[in-house]
């Protein structure tokens, strides 16, 4: 029987192991078990692991106690940063900041952590950044506006954290990256992230990582999570979400639908049936986003409609339910989605209903992610032997422009492979 690893075996300085004793973390998950030790003997890691297991504090700490115990000897100075955290979205950054200054707090100010992400002024992240920083966690992006307008050099970086490195590449920051990663010394540390790993992401690591320590955890069956599947008609499926939100009388619920326009009209559509739901997209200032965000964490809301902005940029201790309005696209993001429920232990259910359009794209879903669920009917909600009736399928719009400004002064990309710097 394996022996449960605690995080006074790691040889964590002390100010670190007071904080985690008044977090009440003592047992490693088994991503932190893994990957601690190596990053703390200086070794590039290349780890999978379910969202919710605990990867932010598998890199946090280690990071922490190594730029601690440099601190004052090194010799960066001006607007230098030692540590990068790379990630896809704003939610993620600043929750990502939030748990180093948490972990940091007993290190009496000794390392300056700072997030910069889009949506709000940058004028504001380039005062913060006088002076340098420690850790900075950023989306790749803004990262680039702020490099290319001097605010901060990455010519003295020591750790490179790449968190979610399959969602960035998803999401097209594929070029970004590139211009980023040529800016870095060539010496450092690289620690990379991801729950999936298709062939780009595989093409990333091979590149970057030094004899990475190689950790595979995750795994697309938890015990701690239920799914479920259930066939409705698509003109029932408001009637049906707002039927299991009263029956079960759930404290918070997730749901994710597939655009913006989608999360307005389902809760205007559910205020009518008695549901308060508040949404969470795009459109909404950063500002807003926050202040949703954070409300629904205090579980001063009850229910949320989002689009994938929170596949990946919610983290929510024993979320009991996330649901699936809308199909996503991706295989790979219907695993993030229902990872924000049955997190670092806790039971956790997921729901996906399924109309007549859904059945091919959901059993598409399930071969890529190696389970199979039984379709399940509600009674009252029963989905129809053939689809009611037959809808001409319109085309796709293109996506909308970036709308993102030219950077100057820039590394050219290269648009054929990852290189190495």
């Amino acid at each position: 029987m394996t022996q449960t690893a605690v995080f006074t075996d790691f040889g964590l300085s002390q100010p670190l192991l007071a904080r985690l004793t008044e977090l009440n973390y003592n047992d490693a998950t088994p991503v932190q078990a893994a990957t601690i030790p190596a990053i703390l003997q200086g070794k590039d890691v290349l780890a999978g692991a379910n969202t919710g297991s605990g990867k932010t504090a598998a890199f946090a700490l280690p990071i922490l106690h190594a730029l601690a115990s440099v601190k004052g000897k090194s010799s960066a100075k001006g607007n230098s940063v030692s540590c990068l955290v790379l990630v896809p979205t704003r939610e993620l950054a600043k929750q990502v900041a939030d748990s180093f200054t948490s972990y940091a707090s007993h290190l009496n100010g000794q390392l300056k952590t700072l997030a910069v992400f889009g949506g709000v002024s940058v004028n504001t992240q380039m005062l913060a950044l006088r002076g340098g920083a420690d850790i900075v966690v950023a989306t790749p992006g803004r990262l680039l506006d702020l490099i290319s307008s001097n605010a901060l050099t990455l010519n003295q970086l020591s750790h490179l954290v790449l968190d979610e490195a399959d969602r960035m590449l998803s999401l097209g920051f594929t070029d970004e990256l590139k211009q980023i990663l040529a800016l870095m010394p060539k010496q450092k540390q690289t620690l990379l992230f991801s729950a999936t790993f298709p062939e780009e992401v595989k093409s990333l690591a091979a590149a970057l990582l030094e004899n990475p320590l190689e950790i595979q955890l995750q795994s697309a069956d938890t015990s701690t999570l239920v799914q479920r599947a259930i066939t409705v008609n698509k003109e029932q499926k408001t009637a049906l979400l707002a039927h299991l939100i009263n029956q079960h009388q759930w404290r918070q619920v997730l749901i994710f639908a597939s655009a913006k326009n989608t999360c307005n009209h389902l809760a205007q559509k559910l205020a009518k049936r008695g549901i308060k739901a508040e949404v969470f997209h795009g459109d909404k200032a950063q500002g807003a986003r926050n202040r949703v965000l954070e409300a629904f964490k205090a579980s001063e809301i009850e229910v949320l409609i989002a689009t994938d902005i929170a596949a990946r940029g919610i983290d929510i201790e024993k979320l009991p339910v996330v649901i699936n309005f809308d199909l996503p696209r991706s295989p790979a993001d219907h695993m993030h989605r229902i990872g924000r429920s049955g997190r670092a232990g806790e039971v956790g259910l997921a729901i996906s209903l399924l109309s007549h359009d859904d059945y091919h794209h959901f059993s598409v879903i399930e071969k890529k992610n190696k389970f199979r669920l039984e379709r399940e009917q509600i009674a009252g909600f029963e989905a129809d032997e053939s689809r009611p009736e037959v809808e001409v399928a319109k085309p796709m719009a293109k996506p909308a422009g970036t709308g993102k400004k030219k950077r100057k002064n820039l590394p050219p990309v290269n648009k054929d492979i990852w290189t190495k710097n």
